[in-house]
């Protein structure tokens, strides 16, 4: 279900909501609950702001699987499947590819990152899965990443994509 004609929309009106907006999907519907003062025009610039929203989150949680899919298969092949985490793409993660919290084992990868070569995908989430064994970019933590035969290549395409004026910072 990630189109407009997989899913109806009912717009609820309420008197007891004043300010806030919400949408749910319930059996199908995407049930968008709008304070009962707003007019005609704000009703429709509501409901279709609920609606791109609603199906940003359901190709981003589509996304998350295959991205799982990815950062397991690397997982396994350059850690012996030994390593727990929890990945997400991010769409707020603008001045960097990916990012780690060794502590709490959380992998955020930029949403950008999805739409670039396989190769460079699975250079991101590989150096952002080396982190949660060396946390800093130590001479061990480069020999891991170092692996990967993709790696001088995706480090070239990230630098010239530019996303970050100090993007060899962000990669080095």
């Amino acid at each position: 279900m990630d189109s407009l004609e997989d899913f109806q929309i009912k717009v609820i009106r309420s008197s007891r909501r004043k300010k806030t907006v919400q949408a749910k999907l319930i059996d199908g519907v995407l049930r968008i609950y709008l304070p009962k003062g707003l007019t005609k025009t704000e009703e429709e610039k509501w409901v279709n702001h609920m609606r791109e929203s609603f199906l940003r989150k359901l190709r981003l949680n589509k996304s998350d699987e295959s991205l799982r899919i990815r950062a397991d298969r690397l997982n396994k092949k350059f850690f012996n499947g030994e390593l727990e985490f929890d990945i997400r793409y991010v769409s707020n993660q603008n001045k960097r590819f990916g990012s780690c919290t060794p502590k709490t084992k959380k992998i955020r990868i930029s949403d950008r990152v999805a739409k670039m070569p396989w190769w460079v995908q699975d250079y991101v989430v590989l150096h952002e899965l080396t982190h949660l064994i060396h946390p800093n970019h130590s001479k061990e933590f480069w020999e891991k990443v170092n692996e990967y035969r993709y790696t001088e290549r995706a480090k070239g395409y990230l630098i010239a994509v530019g996303m970050n004026k100090d993007i060899e910072e962000t990669i080095e």
